[in-house]
C-alpha cells in the first residue's frame, strides 16, 4: 500500500466491510500496513477482509487477485479501483482496465465498480508537474463512460471519485503549515477533506441505492472546484 492508500484506501475497505461485505485488499508493497488493516476490519466481525500483493498494472496480478476472491467467496460484487499512484499509465490507466476485465466473468447483475480520478482534472489552476498525472486521470473518467454504456447492459454500474486535497499522511509530507493552511483556505469551509468523507461516497456508489447514477463523475472536494 501507499500512503494513499493507508487512508482513503483503509477507510474505504473499512466502510464496505462494516456494512457486511468481504473485502480483498490488495497491496503493492508494505505488507505489514496491508495486514493490518484486514485484522482490524476483522477485528469488528462484520465483513471479513484478507489480503494479496499484486502489481496494479500486471494483467496477471489482477487475475490472480480476482481468482483469490471468487475462490474465497464465490462471486465479486463491487470492484474499488483504488491504484493512486501518478507515475505512470501502466498503474493508473492500464492496471483499472486489467482489474475490471479480469473481474467482468464474475460480476453479477445490479453490482458496481468504481474509480478513482482528481479534482484537479476539473481544475482551472494546475500546477505544470502534474501533467502526466492529470492525463492518466482523464483517462480513467474517459474509460468510465464507455464502461457505463457497455456493462449498463448488463446491470452494472461504473462511476468514478475524483477527490480533492484529502488530509493524509502523503499530503501533508514535506508540506509546511504555510501551504496546508493556504490549501485550507481555497475549500470554502476552509479544512481539508478527510479519508472517511472519501470512503463513504464509493460506499454510496457501489450500493443499490445509487442504481441509477452510472458514468458520472462526483467531486468528493467541498467545493475546492466546482
Amino acid at each position: 500500500m501507499t500512503d494513499e492508500e493507508e487512508t482513503w484506501g483503509s477507510q474505504i475497505a473499512a466502510q464496505l466491510a462494516g456494512k457486511g461485505a468481504n473485502v480483498l485488499i490488495t497491496y503493492v508493497a508494505g505488507a505489514d500496513a496491508a495486514a493490518q488493516v484486514a485484522a482490524d476490519i476483522n477485528s469488528k466481525g462484520a465483513g471479513q477482509a484478507i489480503v494479496s500483493q499484486a502489481d496494479a498494472a500486471s494483467l496477471e496480478a489482477s487475475q490472480r487477485v480476482v481468482k483469490k476472491a471468487v475462490n474465497k467467496w464465490g462471486r465479486l460484487n463491487i470492484v474499488v479501483l483504488n491504484a493512486t499512484f501518478d507515475k505512470t499509465f501502466d498503474t493508473n490507466v492500464k492496471g483499472p482496465m486489467f482489474l475490471i476485465q479480469s473481474a467482468l466473468p464474475h460480476l453479477t447483475s445490479a453490482v458496481s465498480s468504481s474509480s478513482e480520478s482528481s479534482s484537479l482534472t476539473r481544475a482551472s489552476m494546475v500546477p505544470p508537474d502534474f501533467l502526466l498525472y492529470n492525463c492518466t486521470k482523464g483517462a480513467v473518467e474517459q474509460m468510465a463512460r464507455v464502461l457505463a454504456k457497455d456493462l449498463g447492459q448488463k446491470g452494472i454500474t461504473t462511476n468514478v471519485v475524483a477527490p480533492g486535497p484529502i488530509d493524509t499522511d502523503l499530503f501533508r509530507n514535506g508540506t509546511t503549515e504555510q501551504e496546508v493552511a493556504f490549501t485550507e483556505n481555497l475549500h470554502p469551509a476552509k479544512r481539508l477533506g478527510q479519508a472517511e468523507e472519501v470512503a463513504k461516497v464509493v460506499d454510496f456508489l457501489v450500493s443499490l441505492e445509487a442504481s441509477w447514477v452510472n458514468g458520472q463523475t462526483l467531486m468528493v472536494n467541498g467545493g475546492f472546484v466546482v
